[in-house]
């Protein structure tokens, strides 16, 4: 995490910015209290036998609010997890999930743990073991905590993960349940891989169709066109910049890695860029841009749309005033300080907070969810009915038009779109960007609609905490 050492960790970050949207509530003091604080954290130390000797890992699994159940969360495996990460990431979990109206409460897992260090058949190993710790305390349960892919994990842990629960439980029936972002063929859903790069384009297709908002940018209407720096090009940076350029028209600069970061102005290909990546490790020796050796000094280039979707804190005090780009969206958890994000609001900047813009992953594992528990993928029952209904009506129209001597005729590749039921895939994004449109037009009304609440962070918070805070009371306390 790049901040400085007078900056409040990413823990206390996140409950500086609860507090300054509580001061702006109308909150009892224990209610705000038991809002804020985290319920639990469980920390594991396991040992797994590996290369002919033991070797000790240390996990956690925190749960910060069960106002609702099952929590849910994410497990990201890397060298830098701790407790405080765990827990800020678990209380952003509460707050995203209740932003998004996801029937769940907030939680975060995290293996200290490098996946670049160990073969394949070691990581299996090594995930099994602190599952298995994990689900024998119901820290994985299809109704108590259920985790998800994050940094260093995907489709392949989960799916590790899922076949440990069943092990242990042999008679539960939403065993698939007890986590999400799994493969398709093991119980997945499709378009969770791609879901919160997904989330971020549609987060900022609906910033852009209210053009008042757009209007505090300074930019002109429209997505089509505008220039675009992505720091980290992993699940969430890749997707979301492969689809701004490729629907949307944008046009992708600047691209920065942990080995440094690529510039050119005419544009990126964010596929090639990403093939290279894969096979050698880095941007360095990218044929097509500018490589520049200190990477993170490209956040502070000249671009519309300014795309953190790595680490936190790589926004901060240190390099805050100096950031160009008018409009930030968080794809990442946290990449901007609290110390950072008073800089950027005095001067102006328009951010998309991380508890929305992130907040895809989050919906389509709840559509999962729901898919597991109810045993049948989504489209099974009625996309042939749609396609019979639409079919239907494209034949009375074609007969009416030959009966009439109307001559005109439906083009090809209307007919071909009309009488296309909807699948799994299509109803995913269709879910995904209306939970995107919604849970901005709340963010959106108290931003506009109150004159104490200046920034959409803010008003987000006053979203979130507001509907724990009636949750909670709907319980009696």
């Amino acid at each position: 995490m790049l901040q400085t050492a007078d900056e409040p960790s990413f823990r206390d970050s996140v409950d500086l910015m609860f507090s300054r949207a509580v001061r702006l509530m109308d909150l009892s003091p224990g209610l705000e209290q038991k809002i804020r604080v985290c319920n639990s954290t469980y920390t594991v130390r396991f040992g797994v036998r590996l290369r002919g000797k033991i070797e000790t890992f240390t996990g956690y699994r925190s749960v910060h609010s069960e106002h609702m159940e099952p929590v849910k969360g994410g497990i990201r495996y890397a060298l830098s997890v701790h407790q405080d990460e765990v827990e800020a990431l678990a209380a952003l979990m509460t707050y995203k999930c209740a932003l998004v109206e996801t029937p769940f409460g907030g939680s975060k897992g995290g293996l200290c743990v490098d996946p670049r260090q160990w073969e394949e058949h070691e990581l299996e190993l090594i995930t099994r073991r602190f599952a298995y710790e994990l689900i024998k305390r119901d820290l994985i349960h299809p109704a108590q905590n259920v985790p998800a892919p994050d940094m260093g994990t995907g489709e392949r842990e989960m799916a590790w993960i899922a076949d440990q629960y069943a092990r242990m439980n042999t008679t539960d029936i939403n065993a698939k349940a007890c986590v999400t972002g799994k493969p398709p063929h093991a119980g997945g859903i499709q378009g969770r891989v791609e879901a919160t790069g997904r989330g971020v384009q549609y987060a900022l297709r609906e910033f852009f169709r209210h053009p008042g908002d757009v209007a505090l940018t300074g930019l002109t209407a429209g997505l089509g066109g505008k220039t675009v720096i992505v720091q980290g090009l992993g699940n969430v940076g890749y997707h979301a910049a492969k689809f701004l350029s490729e629907e949307d028209g944008c046009k992708i600069i600047g691209i920065i890695e942990r080995d440094g970061a690529l510039s050119d102005a005419k544009g990126l290909d964010v596929e090639a860029v990403r093939d290279w990546i894969a096979r050698n490790g880095g941007v360095k020796g990218f044929p097509g841009g500018t490589f520049i050796e200190n990477g993170a000094s490209l956040l502070e280039g000249e671009c519309d749309l300014l795309i953190p979707a790595a680490m936190e804190g790589v926004i901060n005090k240190t390099n805050a005033d100096r950031i160009r780009a008018p409009l930030i969206i968080e794809a990442a958890n946290g990449p901007i300080t609290f110390g950072g994000d008073e800089i950027l609001r005095l001067k102006g900047k328009i951010i998309i907070p991380d508890m929305y813009a992130n907040a895809g992953g989050v919906t389509v594992s709840y559509f999962e969810w729901v898919k597991n528990l109810s045993h049948i993928r989504f489209g099974r029952m009625q996309r042939r009915a749609e396609e019979a209904r639409s079919r239907l009506l494209v034949e009375e129209l074609e007969r009416l038009s030959s009966d009439r001597g109307l001559g005109w005729t439906l083009a090809d590749d209307f007919k071909e779109r009309f009488l296309q039921g909807s699948d799994e895939l299509a109803l995913v994004r269709s879910g995904l960007d209306d939970t995107m449109r919604t849970a901005y037009q709340s963010m959106r009304e108290v931003w506009h609609g109150r004159e104490d609440v200046e920034d959409l962070r803010t008003a987000a918070y006053i979203v979130a905490i507001d509907r724990v805070a009636k949750t909670y009371r709907s319980k009696g306390l």
